[in-house]
């Protein structure tokens, strides 16, 4: 309940934090526009004790004018030009200080700072300070925002190769540029492409798996025997030449030889609980198919981060430009921490939600009887059960993964700040407590999904689920570790087949490109965007995989198929696992 209403909290006081910006002004200072003495255009402004030329009344003087537009500041990133609110932009080329006179009688838009008068620009001395540079280019005010841009945006090249320093040769850039610019119909079908597959892939997982598990098996087990042969060669070659190195060898060959008999034991001891993995990939083949909207999620809950974090980064925005002369300080830089909190915390918030909604419409489908006669809309219902009886459970979650995530950002960022200052025992340990935070988030991250699934079967807190999710991952060890290694790599290699799909296809419908500078970044650009995509998609398989087996385990502990203790699992699970565990050994 703490968390739960810290979390309502994090909430209140996330959008409280945007209405202050609005209220004081961040929010119009952004979108409005404002000069360089703090006052806003398009309203009238108070004065700011300190600052001379603040608190004027610009309700006519609704755009922002630079003096220098091109004046960029290559390593801020940032225009350095005093900022003036005028009524017009010139849309026209001003050469003269007359032009920018006639200009300013004309039009009623002064173009130099306020305390000039507009009749003498020609004859003061103040006028190549205070004045725009000659000559002033045509411009127009962007839509929204405001500013006025200059119609010819070449001024601004040097300030995109500032963003671009990582090319070194502006040719090569170029041609890059050209590349994705000639081959975007291509990019864009090869991206769909990928999504296309995913999805298929989701569905026909289900009948590749077992080929999949079973080529690893045998190649793990060659492997260990070619690699013990040729030890053992090695060692009857050294025999036979007397060769000193030979007891070398033998100790060697004796090693590993150890290690493949137990590696073979392993594997035969662990054979039926492979053909568990293979019976789980099967059964959730089968949800996706009776759960088709399942493919939907990944689109859900991108556009779901999507939305937040374009919120998030104009509130930030918004921020940015609050106060006297925008600078942050007091408690406004204690506002700035806490939605960066926010920004973790509901983004883990948003992913937790996705792993609640997967967990219980798999356990409906699981723990219902009658496939046919499932409920219409399964991810619905999941939906509107966790908005009603679970969201302080995600909030617990999530929290908790915040509580891990924020010290070990921290502490990258504070090992990137000290690279190459800091001695050799402090970068092991930082470095150290990075993988130990990492190790501790993953494992959380496991947990708290199992947790979520123990949530949807028995609708049990947060706290009791994890603990009761533990217990059974605990108890049923050997087959958690069998699932994850081959599950994992099973999924790996899909990932991988998706990858190189589309890859091949587009080496063959962007090979028209002879120069491979022109068809070598939109070809990495498919293959990081497919690989992202199946990502996504294959993790939801996974949580599926997971939350199968959590509902197999709980299945097989509490009934043993007697009349009243009927099994809830699908028969091909039913089978195989009584196949591979009989029913004195089931649990």
């Amino acid at each position: 309940q703490c968390v739960f209403a810290l979390a309502d909290s994090l909430s209140i006081l996330q959008g409280s934090i945007c209405g202050f910006t609005i209220v004081t002004g961040g929010a119009a200072r952004l979108v409005f526009g404002y000069d360089s003495y703090g006052n806003t255009c398009g309203q009238r402004n108070e004065q700011i004790e300190g600052v001379r030329l603040s608190g004027l009344d610009h309700t006519d003087r609704k755009f922002v004018f630079f003096l220098d537009p091109c004046n960029i500041d290559i390593v801020q990133r940032k225009i350095k030009s005093m900022a003036l609110c005028v009524s017009l932009c010139p849309t026209e080329e001003l050469k003269t200080y007359q032009d920018l006179k006639r200009f300013a009688m004309v039009n009623g838009s002064e173009l130099c700072s306020y305390e000039l008068a507009a009749h003498r620009y020609p004859v003061l001395e103040q006028r190549t300070t205070k004045c725009p540079k000659l000559p002033v280019p045509p411009s127009k005010p962007l839509p929204v925002f405001n500013r006025c841009t200059p119609v010819d945006i070449s001024c601004y090249a040097r300030f995109a190769e500032a963003v671009v320093t990582f090319v070194g040769d502006n040719s090569v850039l170029h041609r890059l540029i050209a590349g994705v610019a000639a081959s975007k119909e291509i990019i864009i079908g090869l991206c769909v492409l990928a999504l296309f597959l995913s999805m298929i892939l989701m569905v026909i997982i289900r009948y590749i798996s077992a080929v999949l598990v079973w080529i690893l098996t045998s190649l793990v087990v060659l492997g260990s025997l070619a690699g013990t042969s040729v030890l053992w060669w090695l060692y009857i070659d050294y025999r036979l030449y007397g060769n000193d190195t030979s007891s070398k060898v033998l100790k060697e060959t004796d090693c590993v030889f150890c290690l493949q008999i137990i590696l073979l034991l392993l594997m035969l001891f662990m054979r039926k609980r492979v053909a568990l993995t293979i019976a789980l990939f099967h059964v959730a083949g089968k949800v996706f198919i009776h759960l088709p909207l399942l493919t939907l999620q990944p689109f859900v809950t991108f556009f779901a981060l999507l939305l937040f974090w374009i919120y998030w980064i104009l509130v930030l925005l918004f921020l940015g430009t609050t106060g006297q002369l925008q600078l942050l300080t007091g408690p406004l830089q204690y506002l700035t921490w806490y939605h960066a909190v926010g920004l973790v915390w509901i983004s883990e918030f948003i992913l937790a939600c996705q792993q609640m909604t997967v967990a219980g419409a798999v356990v409906t489908y699981y723990f219902t009887r009658d496939k046919n006669r499932l409920p219409v809309t399964p991810i619905l219902s999941s939906v509107l059960r966790l908005v009603r009886y679970h969201l302080g459970t995600v909030a617990k979650g999530s929290f908790i993964i915040t509580l891990v995530k924020i010290p070990r950002l921290i502490l990258m960022y504070i090992h990137n700040q000290l690279k190459g200052k800091e001695n050799a025992c402090a970068r092991c340990m930082l470095k150290t407590c990075i993988c130990c935070l990492w190790c501790l988030e993953k494992c959380l991250n496991y947990l708290n999904q199992n947790a979520y699934a123990a949530t949807a079967i028995n609708s049990t807190s947060f706290c009791t689920s994890a603990r009761d999710a533990f217990v059974i991952l605990v108890e049923n060890a050997l087959r958690v570790a069998t699932i994850n290694a081959i599950g994992d790599f099973v999924l790996f290699l899909g990932k991988i087949l998706i990858v190189t799909t589309t890859a091949f296809a587009g080496v063959l419908l962007l090979n028209y490109q002879r120069d491979y500078a022109e068809w070598l970044l939109p070809l990495i650009i498919v293959c990081l965007f497919s690989f992202l995509v199946a990502h996504c998609f294959l993790s939801i398989f996974e949580i599926v995989v997971d939350v199968l087996f959590l509902c197999f385990a709980i299945d097989t502990k509490y009934n043993d198929g007697t009349p009243g203790k009927e099994f809830f699992m699908d028969k091909a699970l039913m089978v195989r696992s009584f196949v591979c565990f009989p029913q004195s050994s089931v649990n």
